[in-house]
């Protein structure tokens, strides 16, 4: 249960963990994105890709008093299902039936930041069950990008019970990663599938020929 009290004084961390390279894994940097781009919050909320960085999050974590996590997570559910997890159930989650790396690091991150004693107060886990991830390079799957602005909307209510709103639309987004990574750049400029080229950097591959 969420407390009556408002957290407005209270440091909060909107992350966002994935690797965006391998289709679904992209869930959870995409969910962040988005509200970057749509929502402006107050400079004690702070809005993160955290990406693959694993254990290179405790600093971040340690300085939140709470914790929202967007991530693919493996539920064993129907594809493209959400599920919410709280507090104290969100580290077995992180590692359950693990996918890739940044999830075993993440549940790391949790532990070292409750063994130092700094630890968020509340923590809640908005995971998408993917549909493909062996998929490099490859675009979210419609099922799940369907569910980024569901995702967005359950946190949002989460962390209004908490009196964290946001302030405004964020009309110029603060940049959370390279503007290439972003979700229209990143669709926009890649190949069909038809139009990949998949035997190699043709640029080494030209410079090879000519040597020959």
């Amino acid at each position: 249960m969420i407390e009556d009290t408002l957290y407005q004084d209270k440091k909060v961390l909107i992350l966002g963990i994935g690797n965006i390279l391998w289709a679904d894994e992209g869930f959870g940097v995409r969910c962040v994105e988005t509200l970057n781009q749509n929502y402006r919050f107050s400079n004690k909320t702070k809005l993160m890709d955290g990406g693959t960085q694993g254990i290179y999050l405790v600093q971040h974590v340690q300085a939140a008093d709470v914790l929202v996590v967007f991530d693919a997570i493996d539920y064993g559910l129907e594809p493209g299902t959400l599920k919410v997890i709280h507090d104290d159930d969100v580290p077995k989650f992180m590692g359950a039936k693990q996918m890739s790396l940044h999830q075993t690091g993440f549940q790391e991150v949790l532990a070292m930041a409750e063994f130092t004693g700094s630890y968020p107060k509340h923590l809640l886990l908005i995971g998408c069950q993917p549909v493909e991830l062996e998929d490099f390079g490859g675009s979210l799957r419609e099922s799940v990008r369907v569910q980024i602005e569901p995702a967005i909307k359950i946190a949002l209510a989460y962390l209004k019970k908490l009196g964290v709103e946001p302030i405004g639309d964020n009309c110029t987004p603060e940049e959370l990663a390279p503007g290439e990574l972003g979700l229209n750049s990143y669709e926009g400029g890649r190949p069909s599938e038809y139009e990949a080229f998949r035997q190699g950097d043709p640029r080494f591959i030209k410079s090879t020929e000519g040597s020959s």
